[in-house]
């Protein structure tokens, strides 16, 4: 039984996961790369720390703090890739935590990617059909591969993200020339990605690796048309893109496996209905 747990990256996904755990009565331990907002998760009942896996001499200083911080029941792996920005920051970062759990077996280990890893095909997609289709989907499976034989580890792969503070109607607001009007929509609410991760936390899963993806799938002129009219915002202009056809097509993230192992349930299945809780 799963008692205490600690949470790697406690930013716009992981804060909320941590106040869910909390409310389980679990004891959470939570990371900020600064000892301030460390401090601060300490008024929501969360036992803050600072790790900062950029910093040597602070990692070297604090080390034994940090691998205590660590040195729980379950822990949850969320460290944002950024790969865009600092392509080879990641897997230097994870090296470094895996130094510090080196030894510590975990009842559960959730390492939290992206769909980044599948490439654009016409089809739906499930777990077992990531490729290394770019640099950015390369590096992203080398950090799933550094996990993923841990003990008791599930690795996790997050569509498109929105929820507060991430209202899909900015995303392409005002932009003309778009392609792709009919390619189909991958998004998850933030409310469901906490759901998925208690419930692997507290489920005895078969497999090793998750999507989590609402399963209903607009069209992108549809969803970000009514997205950027949702908060009265310019909408999209999209090209024609010759297809006669209203069918949707493109890449299709599947999260069968997660409704079907886990008997799980979206309260988001259609990202419109998303629009009013984000």
């Amino acid at each position: 039984m799963i008692k205490t747990i600690s949470i790697v990256g406690c930013g716009w996904f992981g804060f909320p996961l941590a106040k869910a755990l909390k409310n389980l009565n679990l004891e959470v331990f939570g990371s900020k790369r600064n000892s301030q907002d460390a401090l601060g998760l300490k008024a929501f009942g969360i036992r803050g720390f600072k790790l900062d896996l950029d910093d040597d001499v602070h990692l070297q200083e604090s080390e034994a703090e940090i691998k205590a911080a660590l040195a729980t029941d379950a822990l949850v792996v969320n460290i944002p890739p950024a790969l865009r920005k600092a392509p080879e920051a990641y897997l230097k970062r994870l090296a470094k935590l895996q130094k510090l759990i080196n030894g510590h077996k975990y009842k559960k280990l959730i390492f939290v990617s992206t769909t980044g890893v599948y490439p654009d095909q016409d089809k739906e997609l499930s777990e077992h059909e990531a490729a290394a289709h770019s640099d950015v989907s390369n590096k992203l499976l080398q950090a799933e591969a550094m996990f993923v034989n841990e003990p008791n580890c599930t690795i996790v792969r997050f569509a498109g993200l929105v929820g507060p503070k991430r209202h899909p109607g900015r995303f392409l607001a005002g932009k003309s020339d778009l392609s792709g009007e009919n390619s189909a929509v991958n998004l998850v609410h933030l409310n469901d990605c906490v759901k998925a991760i208690s419930a692997l936390l507290s489920t005895e899963s078969t497999s090793r690796i998750y999507n989590v993806c609402a399963p209903i799938h607009p069209s992108r002129k549809a969803f970000y048309t009514q997205a950027a009219s949702n908060i009265g915002l310019i909408a999209p202009q999209f090209l024609n893109d010759g297809n006669c056809q209203s069918r949707v097509s493109g890449k299709v993230i599947s999260s069968e496996k997660l409704i079907t192992e886990l008997d799980f349930t979206y309260q988001f299945s259609d990202p419109m209905d998303m629009l009013s809780a984000c």
